[in-house]
This record gives structure tokens, sequence and C-alpha cells, in this order.
């Protein structure tokens, strides 16, 4: 079974103090082989809070790369399980902590606890609205031979005189990458002092290392949006609190959303997938003593005059951090290169929690380049055009009644509703178009696509393949 195809599951664990990591992986495998199940079709890890801390669970789910969750006993306690134990109950409080774990977090049993000298394990199938945060719109067009509208890069991207620069690096790969020039490029074109920049390898390490750093007791993420800065914190072992905007308010963020409690606020500005700019007021609402919010901008080059950025605010309350991206407008995804902007202290503890020369030496080049005044004008005038295309392909999506775009869109892509979109998708890719599924976003289900924002000629000749695929006539 392919990973693509396989069914989500919820592994429960319960096990013994000092249990090996090889021990649990090992009745893990068995099980699955039993369920006719892959490795890849574990998404998540579960047990009693007490052991979520465990050297060798933790060890487990590196190994599988998906999170470890810890659930209070008395939740546990409260769910029934087929196989309840009063030796279990009387050590951890509930019956069953592999099958109360599994069912808390899933749907159907599939397989009733297994156990092994010192684990227990028990597997469920994940809840209908579970949502694969792991997927991106890269998996949409590996297909050789698809037009591209499913991947939020710019087209003819990287520009030549940027390919010529960085293919000037290669001479350089004998020695270790040094930060100074780039850093100091990037503090410059955000105005601040280059002790609050951090360059990562790519924004999506950004996440990693601050769920890995500021260690939150109530994160919350505001949804739909990119779904890494979720993963990135259940993989650390948190806890995510989701806010979950409304179409019929636009996907814009309501006064009193985010509970007043959270001290980590991660919200992304424009936002992937809904397109929506939120008003920079309404952000800096979110600042406060002892929060840590985190805005991510990786679109915000998209938008003209990059209105609304948090990026050179700097003495608002709590830790506010922004968090930058090369890959959209400079088609940089490859080269793996962003870069965080925030307090001193915070940048500081990031720093520590990254490996040695995290960012290549054609990386850092291309963080100099993109940050002088010769790629601004380009980025400003290409966000420009950008608004042109896209208020192009809304009109011609607008001849579809069928179809509903929630909000004002502002980025480099638009999410449409429309019946059946799930049918709709696979026709397109047969009509040689791949579009982003939109129902692996929290707070989305299967009735949403994103499209990315192309030139004329690609949106005519989608609009024609859409019109074909619904059935309706193209005036």
């Amino acid at each position: 079974m392919s990973s693509e195809n396989a069914v989500g599951v919820v592994v429960g664990v319960g096990a013994s103090a000092g249990v090996a990591a090889s021990e649990v992986l090992t009745l893990i495998t068995e099980v699955l082989a039993e369920a006719a199940l892959p490795a890849d079709a574990v998404r998540l890890l579960a047990t009693v809070e007490a052991r979520a801390t465990e050297p060798g669970l933790l060890g487990t789910a590196r190994q599988l790369g998906v999170p470890l969750v810890g659930h209070p006993a008395a939740e546990l306690a409260a769910v029934a399980v087929p196989n309840p134990s009063p030796a279990v109950l009387a050590a951890s409080g509930t019956p069953s902590v592999a099958e109360a774990a599994a069912l808390l977090g899933g749907g159907e049993l599939l397989v009733a606890k297994r156990k092994s000298a010192r684990s227990t394990v028990a597997v469920a199938t994940l809840h209908a609205s579970e949502h694969d945060l792991r997927h991106h719109g890269d998996a949409e067009v590996r297909r050789p031979g698809l037009v591209d509208l499913a991947v939020n890069v710019r087209a003819g991207t990287p520009p030549q005189w940027l390919r010529s620069a960085l293919a000037d690096t290669m001479g350089e790969l004998a020695a270790y990458p040094e930060q100074s020039t780039a850093l100091a490029a990037v503090a410059a074109r955000h105005r601040r002092p280059e002790s609050e920049v951090l360059l990562t390898s790519g924004a999506a390490e950004a996440f990693v290392l601050l769920a890995r750093t500021v260690r939150p007791r109530h994160a919350v993420v505001v949804h739909p949006q990119f779904t890494e800065p979720e993963a990135a914190l259940r993989d650390a072992g948190v806890d995510v609190h989701r806010v979950l905007l409304r179409p019929e308010d636009g996907f814009r963020l309501a006064a009193g959303a985010v509970p007043e409690g959270a001290d980590l606020v991660v919200i992304g500005n424009p936002t992937n997938p809904t397109s929506v700019l939120h008003p920079a007021a309404a952000l800096v609402e979110l600042a406060r003593a002892g929060r840590t919010l985190v805005v991510d901008e990786a679109f915000m080059d998209t938008v003209p005059g990059e209105t609304e950025s948090l990026a050179e605010l700097r003495r608002l309350p709590g830790r506010v951090v922004v968090l930058r991206s090369l890959t959209k407008t400079w088609g940089l995804a490859g080269l793996r290169i962003g870069y965080v902007l925030g307090p001193a202290g915070l940048i500081a503890e990031l720093a520590a929690a990254q490996p040695l020369w995290p960012v290549s030496s054609p990386a850092l080049r291309a963080a100099e380049l993109c940050s002088g005044e010769r790629a601004l004008a380009e980025a400003e005038a290409a966000a420009a055009e950008l608004a042109e295309h896209r208020a192009y392909l809304l009109a011609q999506l607008g001849r579809f009644p069928q179809i509903r775009a929630h909000g004002t869109p502002a980025a480099s892509f638009l999410l449409i509703e429309l019946p059946g979109a799930a049918d709709v998708r696979e026709r397109l890719r047969t009509a040689g178009y791949a579009v982003r599924r939109g129902d692996t976003f929290p707070g989305l289900g299967p009735g949403w696509l994103r499209l990315a924002v192309r030139d004329r000629a690609t949106t005519d000749g989608f609009v024609a393949a859409l019109g074909r695929v619904l059935g309706a006539a193209v005036n």
C-alpha cells in the first residue's frame, strides 16, 4: 500500500518506565503487519501524560517520524475500552492506556491491545475530520506534463541574474558557509540590528526551532493556514489548540477569537491557503506580555508595498516573531532559505538550537542578493503584475455560478469552494492541470481547492478545461 493511499492510524502505547524504543518499535511493526498496514500509515503515537516524556516512547516517535502526545489519565479513564484491566487502572489511573489513547485520538479500533514484556499497543483509525498536516502542493505535480496551479512559486523563476550569481558560488563550496554579508543585507532590508535576524534553512526550519525552543503551555494555531507550524509543534510534543476562521466571515480574524491565556500564537499573513491579508493593527492586538506571537509572512512579498507587514515593528509587547521565505517570489524552494525576525534574546535561543552551518553558501548568496535594491524593485513589479493576473483569474472564475471565493484574496493563490471539488480535481489532472486539494487544511473540507495565480494565457487554458470538467459553456 502506498503512503498516498494508506489508512491513517493512531497507535496508542502503554509502557513501563525505562522501556527501550527498540521493543516498542518491534511491537508496533508486528501489530501493523497484523492489520496489513505499512509503517507510514502511523500519523500519531498517543499515551498517558505521565509517560509522554519517556525516552523509549520519544525515540519510537522519532524513528517513525510522528508526534507523541500524552493525554491526562482522567481523560483516558472516560474512554470505553474493550479490554479493561484492574491492574492497569491501579497503576495508571485508566483501565487501558493503549486502547484508550488510540480511541481518544482516533475512530474505530483496528487492533486491540497487544503486549510485549514492557509495552502495550493498540491501533485505531484517525477521525474522518483529521487532516494530513504533511501534505503539500508539490505532491500534486509529481506526474510529468501537468500545468502547475498547485504550488505557490512564481513561474519562470529563478530569474537569470540570480541563476548566474548562484552558479558563481560553486567555486566557493570547499569553504564553510560564512553568514556575515547575508545577515547584514537582510538586517538592513528590514531596518533591524543583525542580532534580531536569524537565517534558516527555509521558513520550515524556523517552525521547528520555535517549537523546540519556546515550549509553550498553551499553543494556538489560527487555521486554515500552512500546516507545518502545527506539525512542528505536535512533533515537539506540544498540544495545539486550533482557532478556526469561518468562510462566512471571509476568513478574517475576529476580536477575541484567540484565547487570552495563549502563550504562543501562530498566524499567517497573507494566509495560506485563504489568501487573506489581515490588517497589521489586528495582529498587533494579539501581542502582549508573556506571549510569543509568530506571524508567517512567507507570502508578504507577493503583496504590493508589503502593506500590513510587522517585519519592521520592533517594540511591541511580548515577543513578536516574523518569518520570511525567499521561496515564493524567487523560485528557490530547492535551495531552502528563509529567515526569522524577532527580539534579540529569542533569536539567540533559536540560533543555539540550530546545527553548525545551517544555511549553505549558495543560499546565503541568495539571501544577500534578494535583499538588495534591484531585487526589491523586481519583487515589487512582480507583485503588481500578480495582482492583475489574480483579478483576471477571479473574473474568469466568476463565470461559474457554482464556484465561490470567500474574502478578498491578496496573495499568489486563491481558495475556492465548489461542489464535488475532489472529483473536479481528479478530472482536471486528466485534462492536464494540477490544483491543490484543500481538505488537508484544518477548518476546510472536501469542497475546497487552492489555485496558484498564473499569467492570462495559462488562466485561459485552465478556465477552458475547468468549463469542460464542470460541463459549463464558457462564453
